[in-house]
């Protein structure tokens, strides 16, 4: 149904006479005759009766007023939910233990009004396609323009450099250690199954193993964190990287221990992707926010793949 005649209609309706509903949509008298005859014609009915001091709703026109109005009431309601700074800004994160939701609950506090879809992506490749399709306003992911040639409109910002953290049980031989550096992890078994060829995560460990001459095994089906944990727990053998703001919780009996990397630390690329056409004030917002609590690093004391600095 044409929306410009029914809201045509409705004015018409509301004025009394047609002039008068001409000057409240600034058009032609003969444009609000027009489009209340292809209404008419439209729904088979006479919805006034003309005469020389206005025109009166018939009976169908008076049937037919109140669902015109909230025809009305829902294309605003349409209008209202694609509208910028009206919609909910749809943010991709790695995963909801990780970093980047960290970031954005911390956005949220500081700007509790604004509404927020989240999302969880399977990695950097289906991100960007989402961001050129247009279903996600931004992601957080381990890209940015030296790692690869991202599509012209994809725009990235690295915003967080988080430090990586090595998760052993009350049993390794390094759970008393305070710090050790990634040079000491050199023959011992780091244990990550939830790598998978291909993803930039995938890239992130393959460059910090061939750099400090570390095992990283990511054999074995990925049951998720917790049976990560508790095998973890149990072993005298196995340790795991986990980021410095990832999520776990854990039984007090396991005495997990989670120790920081020194000399140097290695630290996880966070960037933020977004389409340079996007204009939804809240990822404005986002941007100014991850760029105004960005905490700068020492270069000298960390250490991230080439193709991330």
């Amino acid at each position: 149904m044409d929306l410009d005649a029914v809201r045509t209609f409705v004015a018409a309706a509301d004025a009394g006479r047609f002039q008068d509903a001409a000057a409240t949509l600034s058009i032609t008298q003969q444009a609000v005759s027009k489009r209340i005859a292809t209404l008419e014609s439209r729904l088979g009915v006479l919805l006034f009766t003309r005469a020389p001091r206005g025109a009166r709703l018939t009976i169908d026109g008076q049937a037919f007023l109140p669902h015109a109005r909230a025809l009305l009431r829902a294309e605003e309601r349409a209008l209202a939910s694609v509208r910028p700074g009206r919609r909910a800004l749809r943010v991709d994160v790695i995963g909801r233990r990780l970093a980047p939701a960290v970031l954005l609950r911390g956005f949220h506090r500081a700007n509790p009004d604004t509404e927020l879809d989240v999302v969880t992506l399977f990695d950097a490749d289906a991100a960007v396609a989402a961001l050129r399709a247009g279903t996600i306003d931004a992601s957080f992911r381990a890209v940015t323009m030296a790692a690869r040639k991202l599509p012209d409109g994809i725009e990235a910002a690295r915003v967080y450099d988080e430090p990586v953290q090595l998760l052993t049980g009350p049993g390794h031989e390094l759970a008393a250690a305070r710090s050790v550096t990634p040079a000491e992890l050199a023959g011992h078994r780091i244990w990550m199954p939830g790598i998978v060829d291909g993803t930039e995560w995938a890239v992130y460990y393959d460059a910090l193993a061939a750099r400090f001459g570390l095992t990283i095994e990511a054999t074995g089906p990925d049951f998720g964190t917790e049976p990560l944990v508790d095998t973890i727990a149990d072993s005298a053998a196995l340790a795991t990287f986990v980021g410095e703001d990832t999520r776990l919780v854990w039984p007090a009996d396991q005495d997990l221990r989670r120790i920081p990397l020194r000399d140097p630390t290695p630290v996880y690329p966070h960037s933020l992707l977004w389409r340079g056409d996007n204009a939804h004030p809240s990822l404005t917002a986002l941007r100014a926010h991850l760029a105004a609590t960005r905490t700068e690093r020492r270069e000298a004391e960390t250490w991230m793949p080439a193709w991330a600095r």
